[in-house]
């Protein structure tokens, strides 16, 4: 595919037709984004931050501080919930509270798998991928919504598949995906307490379908965070009114409930983010204080910790 991209020349970025996949005019709307909301922005962003967007690591290090500065909120309300009323109402859990054990046992196997595996991977990255080239002109912002919208669809189909597979196939669940249901009542933490499989498999389709979709770099990075703010939402244990559950009507959005559903009744709900497929599906279950109960497991879904 052709389109317009940036290269550097005298230190300021010049149009030019090479091919690329992150072209401006055929992004996912096909529109053009001159006049756009969000050409400011990027405008900004480019003379000021130029050679950090630049950066093969700079998506690395977006994903790692958001994840890590949602957590830290997130743990934060953890450890006043006990005390603080006015959060611990809105805990799905509000009389098992996350002890200081379960806080170091995953965030243990967080920075274990950083370690082994994401630290290796951005090296990589860093030597072998060339830098990232910039458009001059931002993304509509329709194109940007349109984006990151079809990038969550995608997505939720991919691992709505690859749930089901690893809890259909009993070798696949105790060989992969049985760490991350060890916690039956799930936490922020609990969000990155995975095997490296599906660390790897989460990564390669966060980083594959912008592509596909020949989204903009701008997006790729909004549906970066976005994915992340929504997963960590996902295992948070918190059901608060402004999350997104409370505000996507007609119950098409999972949200943190339904996922502490699946934890409880490992059989249900296995799509990340929408209910459509769960519905489809017949997987769907609509979280009761008997969900909270787990009962008729399997022997390897057994034994997980609060």
């Amino acid at each position: 595919m052709t389109g317009n991209t940036a290269l550097v020349m005298a230190g300021r970025p010049l149009r030019t037709e090479v091919s690329s996949w992150i072209s401006d005019e055929d992004n996912v709307t096909g529109g053009q984004s001159q006049g756009s909301v969000l050409q400011p922005v990027w405008d900004y962003l480019q003379q000021n931050h130029y050679d950090l967007l630049r950066s093969p690591l700079f998506p690395v290090v977006l994903s790692i501080a958001t994840y890590f500065f949602l957590v830290g909120v997130y743990t934060i309300l953890d450890l006043l919930a006990p005390t603080w009323p006015c959060i611990n109402r809105y805990r799905l859990h509000p009389d098992r509270p996350v002890t200081w054990p379960n806080i170091w046992t995953t965030l243990g196997v967080t920075i274990y798998n950083h370690l082994l595996y994401i630290f290796p991977a951005a090296v990589a990255q860093w030597l072998w991928r060339p830098p990232t080239l910039l458009p001059c002109e931002a993304p509509t912002f329709l194109s940007f919504f349109l984006g990151i919208l079809g990038c969550m669809v995608v997505f939720d189909f991919q691992y709505y598949l690859w749930h089901l597979m690893h809890h259909r196939v009993p070798w696949l669940y105790r060989t992969f995906h049985a760490v991350h249901h060890q916690y039956n009542q799930p936490f922020s933490l609990v969000t990155q307490y995975l095997s490296g499989w599906e660390l790897f498999s989460v990564g390669f389709w966060t980083t594959i379908d912008p592509i596909l979709l020949q989204c903009h770099c701008l997006t790729t990075w909004g549906f970066m965070v976005f994915n992340i703010y929504v997963s960590t939402e996902d295992h948070c244990g918190y059901d608060f009114p402004w999350a997104m559950h409370n505000l996507v009507p007609f119950g098409l959005w999972g949200g943190a409930p339904k996922h502490d559903a699946h934890h409880q009744r490992p059989g249900t709900n296995f799509a990340p983010f929408f209910s459509h497929w769960d519905w489809l599906g017949g997987t769907n279950t609509v979280p009761t204080p008997s969900s909270h109960a787990a009962a008729g497991e399997p022997d390897e879904m057994k034994g997980r910790k609060d």
